[in-house]
């Protein structure tokens, strides 16, 4: 961790930016007191859903589904002959 003040900062900024993103910690200070710090990004591990719900590419469910129950049907239904069905007259779904 290295200690600079705003005015080495101000006049060495890429240098401290470059050692900054190799992986030092740089804490800038004002008058001897501590006002900021500078360093790599922290590497947050999220889950795929997160990630792609930051970037607005999914929409997070409210579901619980943990707690889906699936209920048998009282009658037997043809998969095919539905889907057949589906695919001849869209519009029209059994």
């Amino acid at each position: 961790m290295k200690d600079i003040n705003v005015s080495e900062l101000k006049a060495h900024l890429s240098k401290y930016l470059r050692m900054a993103s190799r992986g030092t910690a740089i804490v800038v200070k004002y008058r001897n007191e501590p006002i900021a710090q500078i360093g790599p990004p922290q590497v947050v591990v999220a889950s795929w859903r997160e990630r792609m719900a930051s970037q607005g590419r999914l929409r997070l469910g409210t579901q619980d589904w943990s707690q889906l129950t699936i209920t048998k049907l009282d009658r037997a239904v043809d998969i095919q002959a539905s889907l057949r069905a589906v695919r001849e007259e869209p519009h029209e779904v059994r």
